[in-house]
């Protein structure tokens, strides 16, 4: 199964594993999440966002999630990156995660990440009022 570690502004992680958690009548295993705040010191945060990378790799990978790319989670994050084994994928929303959850089982990184984004988009979308 590939591990999902979660980087995001504040509690923002947390707040979606707890959505993923009411959706899926249940925690997700081999899922984390680290928030970053604004005092916080990326370098400082980096090993602990190694260890939890870490811990929910069982061998199969990990893709890291992340708010907003070119923000401190994401470079945080990238510092992370190594391809076929730890990915990244910006732009987190429920719809992405809840995607991941229902793919990772397979094992395979790039079709993970590939249904991530398609998630991502295809959960924003224009919901117009009936007139």
């Amino acid at each position: 199964m590939i591990g999902i570690l979660l980087l995001t502004h504040g509690t923002l992680g947390e707040s979606l594993i707890q959505c993923c958690c009411h959706v899926l009548n249940r925690r997700p295993l081999q899922i984390a999440q680290l928030g970053v705040s604004a005092q916080d010191d990326p370098l400082d945060l980096l090993p602990t966002a190694r260890q939890l990378c870490s811990s929910v790799d069982s061998g199969e990978g990990v893709v890291v999630l992340t708010d907003i790319y070119g923000a401190t989670p994401s470079n945080i994050a990238m510092k992370l990156a190594l391809p076929g084994e730890v990915e990244i994928v910006a732009g987190l929303n429920l719809p992405m995660l809840l995607r991941i959850l229902t793919y990772r089982d397979k094992n395979v990184i790039e079709t993970v990440i590939q249904k991530a984004v398609a998630g991502g988009c295809d959960g924003v979308l224009h919901v117009k009022s009936r007139e």
